[in-house]
């Protein structure tokens, strides 16, 4: 018996350090494990994530540019310097020179051109002297010393090179030759030339000086206006092509026949009948230059501003190859002359100088050259009959109120931009607007877009259209001034 108690004392012990072995094992695995720290490679890994497979060799290549920077300013020494530049010591001025390959220039004008034996040589089918090669010149000499054609004839058989004389402002005036970068051919008489600052040879033809407020009248982007946005006026677009693209296309037809094309046209007729919009699609049309010049903007201040800047924009017109000037509201400037004690009715005598120097350049003693020249105005009673004449403005093409046809193409060209409902009536629009000119469409078809945006609607009906008409159009009749322009032209 006792031997039985004994051994179940011992089972009864050993069951009981069974659980406490368990109790061990289960805090073993809870005890917290030793954090591993990130070495070097590891960060880099963690740091290259979202970055391309070259960010690297690009950083690598930064660094090694930035390096190369700073030795070379420190070589240079431009740090010791205030001005940012190296030392004088290190300066290479001929290097830099021949670097630059130029030479700093001075503006001066050809004021007469002295040919040998006082003739002007002539012109060969290519252009060249008939004597050969344009030679080039020696020293230069003040023009006091007396050099003239004389001493030219006495030495013709050994020089034949023309001579220039040319006005270097503020210093004196010289006789000199061309450099040898310039032809005879593109040196004449009172034009503006580059010459170096040694010996005062001509190196370059400059262009004519120019008011910049003369240059930025020039129409560098051409409008979104084309031919078949202007409405109502086929019979006038057809006129003005054949004035202004025909002699530009096919200038042979003219030539045949001995004739010289028309070059100056007047658009006149009632404001709103689209005489600017034709412009505009002209430019929109044509390669040539376009100068579009307010009228209003030819009234200066000052005496002779105005003619100063009509002047430049012919000289700038004539530079060009070919070239198209629109003067807007022309009777702002195109007033026509009464007496001494009308001056006041007809307009001060500043603004009658300027419209004798366009009557002037349209036709005076200077060729016009390849310029074709567009006037509009809405009062053509008021201009003066020097500008009217023919051999200055060839033709008067009238831009009348457009008929029943034309209202109705004027309707369905503002319709294509329009979100419109389908099978509306254009043509029973164009009967209810009788005597009126395209602006006066285009504001009927703006009013019926705003009725259909206050009706909250997502296209315009033929009823917003009447509604418009009823309100644009008789609404506002007591405003119009289409039937009194009517009178004028």
């Amino acid at each position: 018996m006792a031997n039985e108690k004994e051994t179940e004392t011992k089972q009864a012990g050993a069951g009981s350090e069974r659980p406490k072995v368990a109790k061990n094992g289960a805090q073993d695995d809870e005890e917290p494990k030793k954090t591993i720290p990130l070495d070097e490679a590891d960060i880099n890994i963690l740091k290259s994530y979202g970055l391309s497979p070259y960010a690297f060799a690009i950083k690598r290549l930064d660094t090694d540019i930035k390096g190369l920077s700073e030795k070379i300013t420190k070589l240079c020494g431009v740090r010791e310097s205030d001005t940012g530049l190296c030392p004088p010591s290190q300066w290479d001025l001929a290097a830099d020179k021949q670097l630059m390959q130029e030479q700093p220039l001075q503006v001066a004008r050809c004021t007469k051109i002295i040919y040998p034996g006082g003739q002007a040589p002539q012109r060969n089918a290519d252009g060249g002297n008939a004597n050969g090669e344009a030679g080039r010149a020696g020293e230069s000499r003040p023009a006091s010393e007396g050099v003239g054609a004389s001493s030219f004839g006495a030495g013709a058989g050994e020089d034949e090179e023309p001579k220039y004389i040319i006005n270097v402002k503020q210093i004196a005036k010289f006789v000199v030759g061309l450099g040898e970068k310039v032809a005879a051919m593109d040196i004449e008489e009172g034009m503006r030339v580059g010459v170096d600052r040694n010996k005062y040879k001509i190196q370059i033809p400059l262009p004519p000086k120019i008011d910049p407020t003369v240059t930025m009248m020039t129409v560098e982007e051409k409008p979104d206006v084309t031919y078949n946005d202007v409405g109502g006026a086929k019979e006038q677009l057809e006129k003005l092509r054949e004035v202004l693209e025909l002699p530009l296309l096919h200038p042979e037809r003219f030539l045949s026949l001995g004739i010289d094309p028309p070059k100056g046209v007047l658009l006149y007729g009632p404001p709103g009948t689209g005489k600017t919009l034709t412009a505009r699609a002209v430019a929109n049309r044509t390669d040539a230059c376009f100068i579009c010049v307010i009228g209003s903007e030819l009234v200066q201040k000052y005496v002779g501003e105005g003619a100063r800047m009509v002047r430049e924009l012919f000289q700038m017109a004539r530079s060009r190859r070919a070239c198209i000037l629109f003067i807007d509201e022309v009777d702002a400037i195109g007033g026509s002359r009464g007496s001494e004690g009308e001056g006041n009715a007809h307009g001060d005598h500043e603004v009658q100088r300027t419209m004798l120097e366009i009557v002037n350049q349209l036709d005076g003693f200077e060729a016009r050259g390849n310029i074709k020249v567009l006037m509009a105005t809405n009062r053509p009673d008021t201009l003066d009959p020097a500008l009217l004449r023919p051999g200055r403005l060839d033709r008067k093409i009238e831009f009348g109120l457009p008929d029943l046809e034309g209202r109705t193409h004027i309707f369905k060209i503002h319709a294509k931009t329009l979100s419109v409902d389908r099978n509306i009536r254009y043509e029973l629009l164009a009967r209810l607007c009788p005597n009126s000119t395209g602006a006066d469409i285009r504001s009927v078809c703006t009013e019926a877009g705003i009725l259909a945006i206050r009706a909250r609607k997502k296209s315009i009906s033929e009823k917003n259209f009447i509604d418009a008409i009823n309100r644009v159009i008789k609404g506002y009749k007591k405003f119009s001034a289409t039937a009194k322009y009517m009178v004028y032209n």
